[in-house]
């Protein structure tokens, strides 16, 4: 067709790909059109774009369900995903290249989403959030990429989609085999079977549990950076070592920046490694070498032990615990705070970050109260998560600190001179207190697990920890 007036085309080309098998043959040749999706204008040929993925902290929390309650968990792909979304705009592309003789100067008008264009991961995600809700299934509102349904027996399907992977879980068997055929109806699904890999986490499955790690990604990580024969280190980073935002002599921005990507997205498995990521991650814009020695003490303190990660454990516990903690004023460059948080559903770490405050703290009591503040938000998230999967919740959630300060403010409002400057907090901390949804124990400072996601710790005090954490390591000879 001619193109109409107001409208402009996408560019086009072919991308021609090699699939090879585990055993380094050739499965098959592929051969695909993507769009140009950086010529497209907005408002003309897409609008919104924006399109939801599965939190992997909602994924360790399915984890954390299917371990305590023996529930299988299986693994679907879904093939040419973008394929099958439905466009809501008017998208006109040029002829693919090999094809103008025959066409001359027309167009061509999709009808359906193509790779490469703005709007294909939403359209995609429209599609199959519609298949499901088709299908009985309701859509999480804490995650929208969680899909649930309820049987008149009481018993649940739970399925999660990342793009296109997609994990299936329950104690519905009945349900869970209906879905899949259904979904190979509407789709072109691969059935991976039992979950073993799944966006570059390794699973493995025993009758103590399952353990979550990514050593192939971080033997590939030591490979690239010529770090595989480096002398190991016992600790992430150097106890005395501080940081400043100048340095000695700069490096390159892009390489370090593309390290500390592959650090972060590491650190879903590896809460060990977290604070360590968190400081380096903080000269993105401009790293000296300093900076860039940090991150190799990193890459040689992973070379120590590459399979270690997070282990799924059943027990008989049916609450939800938080720890946070905060170092007051550590930061040498501005003097701001770290906070730091971890949680724990059904006896699992499922959730923890460390991070630098926004603002400088006027004393340790207000520091802590950030790092509360951020925990019981936290917590409030996979209350709500549990509550959509109608999963036991003992309350109140438990909120750990070693601050004696911060607990006692919240408990006594009448300390004014104290806590003026941070009100907010304190009435949102309180508010949820007298609502019964928290409590707050004293933990010692040497038992406050979120210590290790604050500051840089000395070796016996760091592994005390990393065990607190449930972190093992599969691979590691008897």
């Amino acid at each position: 067709m001619t193109l109409p007036d107001g409208k402009k085309t996408v560019g086009c080309k072919w991308v021609f790909t090699v699939k090879y098998n585990s055993d380094g043959s050739i499965e098959r040749y592929k051969a695909r059109l993507v769009a140009k999706g950086f010529t497209q204008t907005y408002g003309i040929d897409y609008s919104e774009t924006f399109a939801p993925v599965a939190k992997l902290n909602t994924v360790r929390i399915l984890l954390s369900l299917a371990a305590n309650l023996d529930w299988p968990l299986h693994q679907l792909d879904v093939k040419n995903v973008f394929l099958n979304g439905d466009l809501e705009e008017e998208v006109y592309m040029d002829i693919p290249p090999g094809f103008e003789d025959k066409f001359g100067s027309n167009v061509c008008k999709l009808n359906k989403s193509l790779y490469g264009l703005k709007q294909s991961p939403r359209a995609w995600f429209e599609k199959f959030t519609y298949s499901m809700k088709k299908q009985g299934y309701i859509q999480g509102q804490a995650d929208h990429t969680l899909f649930t349904k309820f049987s008149q027996d009481g018993k649940i399907a739970v399925l999660i989609v990342y793009v296109d992977d997609i994990v299936l879980t329950g104690d519905d068997i009945v349900e869970m085999t209906r879905v899949k055929e259904k979904l190979a109806l509407d789709f072109e699904i691969k059935d991976l079977g039992s979950m073993r890999y799944f966006l570059g986490m390794e699973v493995a499955r025993s009758k103590d549990g399952i353990v979550v790690s990514q050593q192939k990604y971080i033997l590939d990580l030591l490979k690239e950076t010529g770090m595989s024969g480096c002398r190991p280190a016992d600790t992430p980073m150097d106890p005395n070592a501080k940081l400043w935002e100048e340095g000695s002599v700069p490096v390159d921005t892009g390489r370090y920046q593309r390290l500390v990507g592959k650090l972060i997205y590491l650190s879903h498995t590896r809460p060990d490694i977290a604070f360590s990521v968190s400081v380096v991650s903080q000269f993105m814009h401009s790293p000296f070498e300093e900076h860039l020695e940090a991150v190799y003490r990193i890459l040689r303190y992973l070379k120590a032990n590459p399979g270690k990660g997070l282990f799924f454990k059943k027990t008989s516990e049916r609450n939800v615990s938080i720890f946070t903690d905060a170092d007051w004023a550590g930061s040498v460059t501005d003097r701001r705070s770290t906070s730091g948080y971890c949680t724990y559903v059904w006896g699992n770490l499922v959730t923890w970050r460390s991070k630098k405050q926004g603002v400088v703290a006027r004393s340790s009591a207000e520091a802590e109260f950030r790092a509360m503040a951020q925990g019981i938000c936290e917590g409030l998230w996979i209350h709500r998560v549990l509550e959509e999967l109608e999963m036991k919740i003992e309350l109140p959630l438990k909120l750990y600190s070693d601050s004696k300060a911060a607990i006692s403010i919240v408990h006594n409002p009448v300390q004014h001179d104290r806590t003026k400057h941070i009100e907010i907090d304190r009435h949102f901390i309180k508010e949820k207190l007298d609502a019964g949804i928290i409590c707050l124990p004293f933990v010692t400072s040497s038992q406050q697990t979120a210590d290790i996601l604050t500051k840089s710790l000395a070796r016996p005090t760091f592994e005390h920890l990393i065990g607190k954490l449930g972190m093992i390591d599969i691979y590691a000879p008897t």
